[in-house]
């Protein structure tokens, strides 16, 4: 719009709940209209009109009924409409005739007290309802922003009608000043739209000359398109919504959000590791404003669900909706089409196969074309292209697409094939996923796991100066963890909270703090255990187990170990070996170990080792450089999160140094030493290398097995064991 509007029509919109800056954040139903015409032109104000909604399946309240009766000193015309409908669109046949009756002139755009009386009541409750909102209702004036243009210090949250009016001189006696909390009387409404018509005025002449152009837009229909993994995102423009149908679609997340402007292609839905919905959605919008109306929308509904609204940041949204696909990219270029997913397709399946299983039908409302033919056909395939059994097809229409979703379920060779409607994000998150490698690789177990068990337990004299929490309300945080620690808060070491996290990044009911001293630790789960904890609003009340634990076993089992000290056997299948998440409880206080058969005499085994008691020393210092697992080997940690810091790892090993006497090589810091492997197989030296890579050895020495034990292969005399399966020399 380039040239001023020759009308303003003034409007405030007042609901049964919470009024000012929290206005439609309880969405309570819309309960007055309150409009007067401003004719910018000649400079003269209308007559003010007042419509009061009565509410579905409710009759007039009684200040309603009062109103009817008795307000000819505060409007000049006062109707009623049914519901939200009927208010909308009598509101605007009202308007329109009294813009025609004037004559001089056509163009009327509305004008309001901020953003919330259009993008935060109307809009989104015409959506609720799914009614179609008139025209006049998708372009205003905020008087603020259009304040603010001739008063630039003032701050845009604290500017309202009470501020602005005596910013201009101009009489504000009669405004009524209400907490946003309470609801805002029909009078004060109306006080309300005469200061905003009276503020219109005064910025039309000098010194001020005030023109309003350039009106505030409101969407009418969701963009889709496609997102680069290069496009800069901005933090303050992306929330994440939590709780949605899993069903729900692109379109649907913008109907949720309808008032607000989402930036083309803005509303990604994400997949679980299955690549199926996990009722999560990220959401970008074209600004930080729009974002913070939209963390307004916290817990309204979409249906019979709340919604769940949080702020995110722009690497998340990209995690999900960027794409570096030339296919992809040129499969989304066709806008305005409706994408379906196929899921289940036969790994033969060809595009004529799909093409016949959309044109199959006996009417013609069962046959739907694809867009394209076979250009609008994207099978998912791996990085090896190998088909995953997943395409997706673009329709032209909605009608088409809606019958291609009547098929869902048929025959397509010898198995059923589910369809679901798509979007061009969903599109970029599943090629994502098939064509990289996986997060998280499920090839070898966790890299703990496959170290010998015994030489990762603690010391049985280890210091229980830690505490385990478990059975945490999984809506527990770190606030409620140290409210229910009371009095033993103060004896939490810095950074000393860890909240262990699934794999879907989410609280796995475990927690571990680190405590000044044992005494505090063991005081404390004394008292403590299996009392109750309740979430956020005293929900989710349950009792949390509390136990002393050292650092090596909190260290061990944040790493992905586990603390059961019974053999676990290869064919067991128990969730306690497989590192990926906690064990389901500490080892006892002291440990028990069976009896081990001797290996060799006692004469020799007390001229070789030291006592038992000083088998489990701490491991010998490494030349700067060394790391202890080698580049070249991958480690599978990927499955546990920490917060708010990094768990410590365990800082005891079963390690065996070497006797004194035994001469130390010139190129080593420190002698070497014996390491116990129970249970190597006989297939080589070739794993049992890779097991103590990043070790130093003596370069000119190496390892053979043998029948009978470890022999060394320059010297046959030097074999350092006669037992097999069991020793390895470091």
């Amino acid at each position: 719009m380039t040239a001023q509007v020759d009308y303003l029509a003034v409007l405030f919109a007042n609901t049964s709940g919470t009024s000012g800056d929290l206005l439609g954040s309880d969405e309570k139903e819309l309960g007055q209209l309150v409009w007067q015409l401003v004719d910018l032109k000649n400079k003269t104000l209308g007559r003010v009109n007042e419509l009061l909604i009565k509410q579905e399946l409710c009759d007039l309240t009684e200040k309603q009924e009062e109103a009817e009766e008795d307000n000819g000193s505060l409007t000049d015309s006062v109707s009623t409409a049914a519901n939200l409908e009927s208010a909308l669109n009598q509101f605007h046949l009202t308007l329109t005739n009294e813009v025609n009756s004037i004559g001089a002139g056509t163009s009327v755009c509305l004008c309001t007290d901020g953003q919330l009386h259009i993008r935060q009541v109307i809009h989104p409750q015409a959506a609720g309802k799914n009614l179609l909102v008139p025209e006049c209702f998708f372009s205003f004036f905020d008087l603020r922003k259009e304040f603010r243009k001739h008063f630039p210090a003032s701050d845009l949250k604290a500017v309202d009608v009470h501020f602005m009016a005596e910013s201009l001189n101009l009489p504000v006696d009669e405004l009524t000043v209400l907490d946003s909390s309470e609801v805002l009387p029909r009078e004060a409404a109306v006080q309300n739209v005469k200061a905003m018509a009276s503020i219109a005025l005064a910025l039309l002449p000098e010194p001020l000359s005030h023109t309003f152009l350039y009106p505030e837009r409101v969407n009418e229909k969701f963009e889709t398109g496609t997102c680069s993994k290069m496009e800069k995102v901005c933090d303050n423009s992306v929330i994440r919504a939590r709780g949605l149908p899993w069903q729900s679609s692109d379109q649907d997340i913008a109907r949720f959000f309808r008032g607000l402007n989402i930036a083309k292609g803005g509303a990604a839905l994400c997949l679980n590791a299955q690549g199926r919905r996990n009722g999560e959605a990220l959401v970008r919008f074209i600004n930080e404003e729009h974002r913070d109306l939209a963390l307004q929308r916290h817990k309204h509904h979409m249906g019979n669900r709340y919604i769940e609204v949080y702020k995110a940041t722009g690497e998340d949204f990209l995690k999900i909706a960027g794409g570096t696909s030339n296919e992809v990219a040129l499969f989304l270029s066709r806008e305005d089409q409706v994408i379906v997913r196929m899921r289940g397709l036969p790994f033969t399946a060809t595009q004529e196969q799909v093409l016949a299983f959309f044109g199959q039908g006996e009417g013609p409302t069962e046959v739907c074309d694809v867009s394209g033919g076979g250009d609008g056909i994207l099978f998912v395939r791996y990085p090896d292209g190998r088909p995953t059994g997943d395409a997706f097809v673009l329709f032209s229409c909605e009608e088409h697409a809606q019958s291609a979703l009547k098929k869902h379920k048929e025959i397509l060779g010898k198995r059923y094939i589910e369809l679901f409607k798509s979007t061009a994000a969903e599109v970029q998150q599943v090629l994502n996923r098939y064509s990289s490698a996986p997060l998280i690789s499920v090839a070898p177990a966790p890299l703990v796991s496959m170290l010998p068990t015994v030489s990762l337990l603690p010391s049985p004299g280890g210091v229980r100066d830690c505490l385990r929490l478990r059975g945490l309300p999984y809506t527990a945080t770190i606030e409620d963890i140290l409210t229910f620690l009371g009095e033993f808060t103060r004896d939490i070491r810095p950074h000393g909270v860890h909240m262990v996290l699934n794999q879907q990044g989410r609280p796995s009911g475990d927690c571990f703090i680190q405590i000044s001293s044992p005494e505090r630790a063991f005081m404390a789960s004394q008292r403590l255990h299996k009392q109750m904890m309740s979430g956020p609003r005293g929900v989710n009340c349950r009792y949390v187990e509390v136990f002393p634990c050292s650092a090596e076993e909190m260290g061990l089992v944040l790493m992905g170990g586990t603390l059961s000290h019974t053999p676990t056997h290869t064919h067991s299948r128990s969730r306690s070996g497989t590192g990926l998440s906690p064990p389901p409880c500490l080892s006892p206080p002291t440990y028990s170990f069976a009896g081990a058969p001797p290996v060799m005499s006692a004469e020799a085994a007390a001229a070789l080792y030291p006592p038992i008691g000083q088998m489990m020393l701490a491991p010998r210092t490494m030349a700067p450089g060394h790391p202890y697992y080698p580049a070249s080997t991958q480690v599978y940690m990927n499955y546990a999160a920490y917060y708010p810091s990094p768990p410590g790892s365990p800082n005891t090993l079963g390690y065996y140094p070497s006797p004194s006497h035994l001469p130390t090589p010139p190129h080593l810091p420190s002698p070497g030493g014996l390491v116990r492997m129970p249970g190597l197989t006989f297939n080589g030296v070739k794993d049992l290398i890779s097991a103590v890579q990043g070790y130093q050895y003596a370069s000119d020495d190496g390892l053979a097995m043998h029948a009978h034990g470890l022999m060394h292969t320059h010297d046959p005399a030097r074999t350092l064991l006669t037992q097999s399966k069991e020793w390895v020399c470091i």
